[in-house]
């Protein structure tokens, strides 16, 4: 699967319960990873509750159980935005975190910010090779590493793709949903046969 291929969409507010569920999937070394340091189950939850869905944006990949198999935030500064990424272990290696760079990027700039900023450990290869792959320039100093990327201003084309891609999002998300609600009609009917 390709980044081209993965469908990236944009998080609100009624998303926190399957946020806080991603985050307290990860594992322990991959919340350090995430965060920089190994944080609480309550610090993460604490995390989720703070995310501001109108200042910020938030993006999900969904698995076909409608689970958030990875996920970025992007969080808005003035002149900047800083991103971070998390992709659960079983959906590593397929494109998502790539799709979330991207999709974040294209967003970042759309919103007339230049500016992406993303900040990991510099052992966090995975995160290096994205941030390389999106062009992004990256300085490496005592154990952690900070990537930069100018964006170029936003044109029809970029804020129509968004619009196009959120759309494609949510088309993917109900035929995982309709998907779901097939399986569980057709275990129901077998039950009832049974």
């Amino acid at each position: 699967m390709s980044a081209k291929n993965v469908a990236v969409q944009r998080l609100s507010e009624g998303s926190r319960p399957e946020l806080a569920r991603h985050f307290l999937s990860l594992g322990r070394e991959d919340v350090r990873l995430r965060f920089g340091v190994v944080i609480s189950a309550a610090a993460i939850a604490q995390y989720v509750e703070r995310i501001d869905f109108d200042a910020d944006a938030v993006f999900g990949v969904y698995d076909e159980e409608l689970a958030l198999a990875a996920v970025a935030h992007v969080a808005f500064t003035e002149d900047m935005a800083e991103l971070g990424v998390s992709v659960l272990p079983a959906y590593r290696g397929r494109g998502l975190g790539s799709a979330l760079l991207a999709r974040a990027a294209e967003h970042v700039r759309n919103r007339f910010v230049t500016r992406l900023f993303m900040h990991c450990l510099a052992e966090n290869a995975a995160m290096m090779h994205i941030a390389r792959k999106l062009g992004m320039d990256i300085c490496v100093d005592t154990g952690e590493a900070d990537a930069f990327v100018r964006l170029p201003p936003a044109d029809p084309a970029s804020v129509t793709g968004e619009f196009v891609e959120q759309r494609l999002a949510l088309f993917d998300y109900a035929l995982k949903s309709q998907a779901i609600r097939i399986r569980e009609l057709a275990a129901s009917a077998r039950r009832s046969e049974g």
